[in-house]
């Protein structure tokens, strides 16, 4: 037997005859503790009851205590609670096309029900070659190249863990997905943030380049931006790859909206000169093809990115479910007629949002891509987002989110709700039937 110091606990190592190994067995070593008598409540926690058991610390671990729940689980969980429509979390309420859905389908039956690949099974990587290809004529090798990954937000997480030592910085444009903050946290990484400033979301160059130190890692770009619906302009993202370029930064781009652009173009970052071999391209099907809860994601980069990115990946989810990947495959090989039709749906849903919003009374702009809607809702006398979302689920009956959950500066974001149209439009009408009873103070309802 040998005691192994384990942080605050020895570690006694018993012989198993059965495993013939030896097992871990946390053992009380008092040398390693002040007495209980000797401890305060207050430095335990501990206030009176049952005996302080010092081998529990409270959980979760500190590095998740100020998570708490995404707001997405909150809102949707109180949308249920009091029977409002939700127009708060970004999942469609229709189903996603058949012919993916029986490719999927027929590789169940057809026996591929095992563990994929680690990187995604062929198919899908030859798929996407030939996607990024035709879209902005960037070539991936498949194999090398290409990571698949279970939905974009593992994409992103695995990215982050993967090229990030403790203490190196990454500079995220805020409001940003709530993902992006809590994977650079759980990397041992630090955030640093750039304002999108409202109502145009726009953002000063000056203030990237203060947010760079000699620290900075990478930056980590989300166009079109959730979730504001902000579309990057060329020019803006030009002048973030000088910076790129100049201090030998990695780009992280979550570019899941790339085909819901209704103003101007979306340009990806690894088209950019100098760029394609320091970026890291994520984006995923879900959202393309209405299926979000497939979780099939995928990160674009040079094998040495790659790699980074892989060797997260295999400790995560290692693969990503084997027929749904067959099923995206056959997705990616579908034709321009199919961006057209998705483009103009969502065009005619945003259109429609966003003309009734500014009737019943938000101040709102038409977002240029995404399929969420950003709505200055003071004029209804609130001031705060939160309560104004609580207001509206509770009272009005239609559940939104309150974008200062995502904001390190949550004040910033105080004077917004976003609203999400991937909705049937018979929802939306309801919903716009509901969020007619708002009246501003000195106008009386309709």
């Amino acid at each position: 037997m040998r005691l192994a110091r384990h942080g605050k606990y020895a570690v006694e190592q018993v012989w198993d005859a059965a495993k013939g190994d030896q097992i871990p067995r946390f053992a009380r070593d008092d040398s390693f503790f002040c007495h209980s008598e000797e401890r305060s409540g207050e430095e335990t926690g501990h206030t009176g009851g049952a005996p302080y058991h010092p081998y529990m610390r409270p959980l979760p671990a500190r590095r998740l205590a100020g998570f708490g729940t995404t707001i997405f689980t909150e809102m949707t969980r109180l949308a249920a609670l009091h029977g409002a429509i939700n127009l708060a979390q970004g999942f469609p309420d229709f189903d996603g096309p058949d012919f993916v859905k029986e490719a999927a389908v027929a590789a169940i039956r057809a026996g591929r029900g095992q563990y994929a690949r680690m990187t995604g099974i062929p198919e899908i990587h030859d798929a996407l070659a030939a996607k990024y290809r035709r879209d902005y004529g960037l070539e991936y090798r498949a194999g090398d190249e290409i990571t698949v990954t279970s939905g974009a937000t593992e994409a992103i997480f695995a990215t982050i863990q993967g090229i990030s030592d403790p203490e190196d910085e990454i500079v995220l444009f805020e409001p940003y997905y709530d993902s992006y903050k809590a994977s650079v946290l759980m990397a041992g990484a630090v955030p640093r943030f750039v304002t999108l400033e409202a109502p145009d979301w726009s953002f000063d160059v000056a203030a990237v380049e203060r947010a760079l130190t000699v620290r900075t890692r990478a930056i980590l770009v989300n166009t079109p931006h959730n979730p504001t619906g902000k579309v990057f302009s060329q020019s803006e993202l030009e002048a973030i790859a000088r910076l790129c370029v100049e201090r030998d930064l990695i780009c992280i781009t979550d570019e899941v909206y790339e085909h819901m652009v209704y103003e101007g173009r979306h340009v990806p970052m690894a088209t950019l000169p100098g760029m394609r071999d320091r970026t890291i391209t994520i984006s995923s099907f879900g959202k393309t093809f209405s299926l979000t809860g497939w979780k099939i994601g995928w990160a674009m980069a040079s094998p040495e990115l790659s790699a980074a990115v892989r060797a997260a990946h295999q400790f995560i989810t290692f693969a990503t479910a084997t027929p749904l990947q067959h099923g995206a495959a056959c997705a990616l090989s579908a034709g321009p007629e199919y961006y057209e039709e998705l483009l103009a749906g969502y065009r005619a849903r945003r259109d429609y949002l966003v003309a009734e919003l500014a009737r019943i009374g938000f101040a709102v702009r038409p977002p240029a891509g995404t399929y969420y809607v950003c709505a200055d809702f003071r004029r209804f006398g609130f001031e705060d987002d939160v309560a104004f979302c609580r207001h509206l689920i509770e009272n009005v009956g239609v559940a939104a989110i309150p974008p200062s959950a995502f904001y390190d500066r949550p004040a910033k974001g105080l004077g917004y709700v976003r609203f999400a149209f991937c909705k049937e439009r018979r929802t939306l009408e309801a919903a716009v039937e509901r969020l007619s009873s708002l009246s501003p103070p000195g106008r009386g309802s309709g």
